[in-house]
């Protein structure tokens, strides 16, 4: 028997409960074993990518029947999915204890726009935290504001005082916690009660923390985002999303992304299961290492502050040291003084740092940000500009000393 034998035949929804003592193991072994069935694998490691637009049937009434039963997981139509997406949903529920299901996007984006769409209605209110990521606060101005959605936003910092922001319109908070560009961590079990006692739906951008380092579902989050482009794929070569839902809270997230049409290509989750198997030690070893720079730039005179939740003056660090397993190997740094030309002196001649968007690959990379333009609830101010950095899987040494070359440079042009 295959070491995908020992997954149960369940629902085939990837709920916890398919899978004997889920939690039990280690999150190395499960990151590992997840989501390989071994009716999807057939007796080989990975499960093959499984490429569908039509699905034959034996005769119209086998059509009929499969019309009239839950189609998730169940060959039905290729917008449904073949065993090669539904092997990373799996995996991916299977790290979320408690979670009943996952459904795929084609990015991050859209897993955030249909777990959105998928609570909010014409009238409806979402409270949003202001240091979400842009393309969220985008959604929310823009898209959801013509649907007769209002946004309001909240200082990420606000705990339970969120409360005093609810009204009778209220009905969804979003989270990211650390935020998008300046890492404030969320009091997120305070906001959850709160969310809790007035009956609201709660949704989390966990991508930063993945749920090996934040098990999100486990601490009360109705939904658990995921960008999976980042760390889930690993190797900055596929657009992918994730949305896993609590116990009772899947079938609105199916019934809107069915009907919006969303899906994710067997191929790019294939490439995200792929990566999903090394995830474990990607971030343990760019946390580290991210840390470990984190600390060297405190001790620049270049440097005004070091945004990384796992340094005590980072806003929220209390929170972080009491619900977090770890940090990953994305945080931010403000420099001392300076403006744009000796940023741009800093980052334009890095070797081992790409320039572009994205993060959770095997590359370093270092983006000019500025956290100013992307605040409504509260003011961003700073003693300089301030340079992301997202740490791949160089030496720790070659990085540094780029980046002190960088800060030489800047120095210069300040």
């Amino acid at each position: 028997m295959g070491r995908g034998s020992r997954h149960a035949e369940g629902d085939g929804r990837g709920c916890v409960s398919d899978v004997p003592d889920a939690g039990s193991e280690g999150d190395a072994t499960r990151v590992v074993e997840a989501g390989r069935r071994e009716e999807w694998t057939q007796g080989i490691v990975n499960v093959p990518v499984w490429r569908a637009s039509t699905i034959l049937y034996d005769s119209v009434g086998d059509l009929r029947a499969a019309g009239g039963r839950d189609s998730h997981h169940r060959l039905f139509y290729g917008r449904r999915g073949t065993p090669t997406q539904w092997s990373l949903a799996d995996a991916l529920t299977e790290l979320e204890p408690g979670a009943e299901a996952t459904l795929l996007y084609p990015s991050g984006v859209a897993a955030i726009a249909s777990a959105l769409l998928a609570v909010l209605s014409p009238g409806d209110e979402l409270l949003l935290t202001d240091s979400a990521y842009d393309p969220t606060r985008g959604f929310a101005d823009h898209f959801l504001k013509r649907f007769g959605v209002t946004t309001r936003y909240y200082d990420p910092m606000i705990g339970a005082g969120i409360a005093d922001l609810i009204g009778e319109r209220t009905r969804a908070i979003f989270l990211e916690s650390p935020g998008s560009l300046t890492f404030e961590v969320q009091d997120v079990p305070a906001i959850l009660q709160v969310a809790k006692d007035r009956g609201l739906v709660t949704l989390l951008d966990n991508t930063w923390a993945t749920p090996l380092l934040f098990p999100a579902v486990a601490r009360g989050v109705d939904y658990a985002i995921l960008a999976c482009t980042k760390y889930v794929v690993g190797h900055s070569d596929v657009m992918l999303g994730s949305v896993t839902a609590a116990k009772g809270k899947y079938a609105a997230l199916r019934d809107a992304s069915y009907a919006l049409g969303q899906t994710a290509s067997p191929d790019d989750a294939w490439l995200g299961s792929r990566g999903l198997r090394t995830m474990g030690v990607r971030l343990k070893a760019q946390g580290k290492a991210a840390l470990e720079i984190a600390r060297w730039l405190e001790t620049r005179p270049e440097v005004a502050r070091v945004l990384h939740p796992a340094l005590p003056a980072c806003p929220g660090h209390e929170f972080f040291v009491r619900d977090f397993k770890g940090s990953s190997g994305l945080f931010s740094f403000v420099l001392n003084g300076g403006g744009e030309r000796a940023r741009a002196s800093l980052i334009d001649g890095l070797t081992h740092f790409g320039i572009g968007f994205s993060w959770g690959g095997y590359e370093s990379l270092a983006l000019p940000v500025d956290p100013q333009r992307h605040r409504s609830a509260t003011e961003w101010q700073a003693e300089g500009p301030v340079v992301r950095l997202q740490i791949g899987l160089e030496e720790p040494g070659d990085l540094i000393a780029d980046l002190e070359a960088g800060l030489m440079r800047f120095r210069e042009a300040a």
